[in-house]
């Protein structure tokens, strides 16, 4: 715990010592590793294989245009007030996605994604189909946007990377204390029997509909966060790139395979591994989405534990164990 205080502490102070594209870097990989987070939640321990979770991505991206714009509040405020929005959608779109199970669930999930889509495409009051803008107002005077100046001695643009780069940081934090913590719950156990058997889990009091749908909606509230932040970064929204189902889910579930599904060191060691990959063969065009679709088959055959997995496995080392082991007394 004291080593990862001061690597949140050396993030923080990070937009001091490095380059801008770098800041950018670690701006993209803490909303990754955030997103893949929600992700691994669902799949890894709820068993649920979502490829819908683009939708709470757009939602919390248009909940914070629309707060911005009609509503006239601070674009970090909105941010907060969009995620809360989507995680309240999320429990009547969860109440009709759980009717269906496996591949029937993965699809549906889809397209919900899609209705959303349409939705943000035909509401001419954020620019329909071409999307939208923030004002320039509201990116210029935002909350904490004076205190990065001062304390970084930057202009007004480079200020507001820095605020949003903290933002990040914060909801990344948030969402592994919180997984974390609800890992080593008692929801965390019932997430653990149900992971091993549905029928036996069941068997011993546990309700599996109420297990999996708290996660859902903990999961839907941190895609809100991120897709909020990502897209106040963008300063424009569009429903292609807000709804896009390659850069929300397709990206995701890569970095969890690579990284170690069911651990929360996984995604973070994927993000990493991702945005690395991403520089070295974005020039490539087409093949570098070949590369990372060969890099994630030969992981998932040789390699299903991912990065993490293995490391783990070899050298028994978790940094955020989550299972309770017996040890022997000595004096025994």
């Amino acid at each position: 715990m004291i080593v990862m205080g001061l690597v949140i502490l050396a993030l923080f102070a990070a937009p001091g010592f490095v380059e801008r594209a770098l800041l950018q870097d670690l701006i993209l990989i803490l909303m990754l590793i955030g997103l893949a987070q929600c992700w691994n939640l669902l799949a890894g321990y709820a068993g649920l294989i979502s490829v819908g979770q683009q939708a709470f991505v757009g939602v919390g991206a248009y909940g914070m245009f629309y707060v911005v714009i009609m509503m006239g509040a601070d674009p970090l405020l909105s941010v907060l007030i969009s995620a809360v929005f989507v995680a309240l959608l999320s429990i009547p779109v969860g109440l009709v996605v759980f009717r269906l199970q496996g591949a029937y669930f993965a699809v549906v999930t889809w397209v919900v994604a899609e209705v959303f889509r349409l939705i943000a495409a035909i509401w001419p009051a954020l620019g329909g189909g071409t999307g939208t803008a923030l004002p320039r107002s509201a990116t210029s005077e935002m909350i904490g946007l004076d205190f990065a100046a001062e304390l970084f001695g930057v202009r007004s643009a480079a200020a507001r990377e820095i605020v949003i780069y903290w933002g990040a940081l914060a909801v990344v934090v948030m969402i592994v204390i919180v997984a974390y913590l609800m890992l080593r719950s008692r929801l965390g156990l019932a997430l653990s029997a149900i992971k091993d058997g549905e029928i036996a889990a069941e068997s011993v009091g546990i309700d599996i509909n109420r297990t999996k749908f708290l996660v859902y909606v903990f999961a839907a509230f941190g895609a809100g966060l991120i897709g909020a932040l990502y897209f106040l970064q963008q300063a424009r929204v569009s429903p292609d790139a807000a709804f896009s189902v390659i850069d929300w889910t397709a990206y995701v579930i890569f970095i969890v395979v690579i990284g170690g599904l069911g651990t929360i060191e996984g995604p973070i060691i994927g993000a990493i591994v991702f945005v690395l990959l991403r520089s070295w063969f974005s020039s490539f065009g087409p093949w570098y989405l070949m590369v990372l679709g060969l890099l994630a088959i030969v992981m998932m055959l040789f390699a299903p534990k991912g990065l993490w997995g293995m490391f783990s496995s070899a050298t028994n080392i978790h940094l955020f164990p989550t299972r309770k082991r017996l040890e022997r007394d000595e004096d025994e």
